[in-house]
């Protein structure tokens, strides 16, 4: 199961760095091209904020490289008795895969959140074992099972 979450997400993030190049591709054509036949006021404007738009995307981009960097370590054969970085955890419930801030999906029929370990719950899970519980906003959360 960890492999196919692993895979999924590694492809959801290609797919959103792959946009963000070819945004970043467009800006860039487009700021070339209209440098070409223009001129005055007008045009610094629009190039200025093709600037500013291409280093909003650069910096979107960045964020997703880095997301990418860290599902690509992890290796879904290794099953783990504390919580850490690519742990798959049961928790009251929900299933955690324990590597970066991504969406929801699910698969088969089991939904699986993507946390953080920087996020709170994530940072509470992290070295624990089985049977280990925490309160986070008035929810209370248990380990049933680490993968």
């Amino acid at each position: 199961m960890k492999s196919e979450i692993k895979t999924y997400y590694q492809q959801l993030l290609q797919d959103r760095i792959d946009v963000f190049q070819d945004m970043i591709a467009q800006l860039t054509t487009g700021a070339q091209n209209d440098a070409k036949g223009s001129a005055g006021d007008k045009h610094e404007t629009a190039l200025s904020m093709m600037h500013l738009e291409q280093e909003k995307l650069a910096a979107k981009l960045q964020e997703v490289l880095q997301q990418k960097a860290i599902i690509d370590r992890i290796d879904p054969t290794i099953r783990l008795t504390r919580v850490a970085l690519g742990s798959l955890v049961e928790v009251s419930g929900l299933w955690l895969f324990i590597a970066a801030a991504l969406p929801k999906i699910t698969l088969g029929n089991q939904t699986i959140l993507a946390v953080s370990p920087q996020a709170p719950l994530g940072s509470a899970l992290l070295g624990q074992t089985i049977g280990f519980s925490t309160q986070i906003n008035g929810k209370n959360y248990t380990i049933t099972a680490i993968w």
